[in-house]
């Protein structure tokens, strides 16, 4: 069975965000990137536990971006990824990032395509459903648990107040989240052997369907206010007159 992962890049969550070019852009300067954690934790390592269940797998590893994503691929290839592909382009929305991966999963024939939910940066979730619709697949959101067997596919998912098994004949593409694997950690001989692991560079022809015309930060929060315990009044007028939530 051969698997594509898709796997991206965002900043890690201590980052401090700016913005240049007039608020167009993320402002890259001092940014700790990181591979976004659902890609990672779940899509990533449910993928590596198929692999240890069927030896047979392949695992392929799929990012859209320039040459400064190519560490995050090595620590992808250094959790068990067999080979990697990087596609040489700034995306600049979903479709363009579904677009550039379908032109990739075509050639390869893969039998499971698997992406994270979202991206920490956009939290957008709309890769995964744009993929499957460029590739003619179904697609199943939001999964918490996927077993295989031979070609059948059982995937569960939460839905509202309980939860949903879903059965499919592969080839499939899922989205994962919390509950469909447990996160790893790279081991030396991991590491090592990423170094010498395939990392194809491609291009594309996708473009944009999109152009974001303004970053900005969310408002500042406002102090505190502290209102003795015996002022019941002053509470209710604050909550009232300055907060309006009553």
């Amino acid at each position: 069975m051969k698997i594509l992962v898709c796997i991206s890049k965002t900043p890690d969550t201590t980052a401090k965000i700016a913005f240049t070019d007039n608020n167009t852009k993320f402002a890259d300067a001092g940014v700790q990137w990181i591979i976004n954690p659902t890609d990672e934790w779940y899509a990533l390592v449910r993928a590596i536990e198929l692999k240890e269940a069927d030896a047979s797998t392949t695992i392929h590893l799929a990012t859209v971006g320039g040459a400064d994503a190519e560490p995050i691929i090595r620590k992808a290839l250094a959790l068990g990824g067999d080979e990697a592909i990087r596609i040489n382009v700034d995306p600049q929305d979903s479709y363009q990032t579904a677009a550039a991966i379908a032109e990739v999963a075509k050639e390869g024939g893969y039998d499971l395509i698997l992406t994270g939910k979202e991206t920490i940066d956009y939290n957008n979730g709309a890769v995964g459903g744009m993929l499957a619709e460029l590739l003619d697949l179904p697609y199943v959101a939001l999964a918490t648990g996927l077993q295989l067997s031979g070609t059948t596919a059982t995937i569960k998912r939460e839905i509202e107040g309980g939860e949903e098994t879903l059965e499919g004949t592969l080839p499939l593409v899922i989205s994962c989240q919390k509950g469909m694997a447990e996160a790893r950690i790279p081991n030396m001989r991991g590491i090592m052997a990423a170094r010498t692991k395939p990392l194809k560079v491609v291009e594309s022809s996708a473009k944009p369907l999109t152009v974001a015309a303004e970053y900005g930060l969310p408002p500042a929060k406002a102090g505190v206010k502290l209102v003795p315990a015996d002022n019941v009044d002053e509470l209710i007028r604050m909550l009232h007159d300055d907060a309006r939530v009553i």
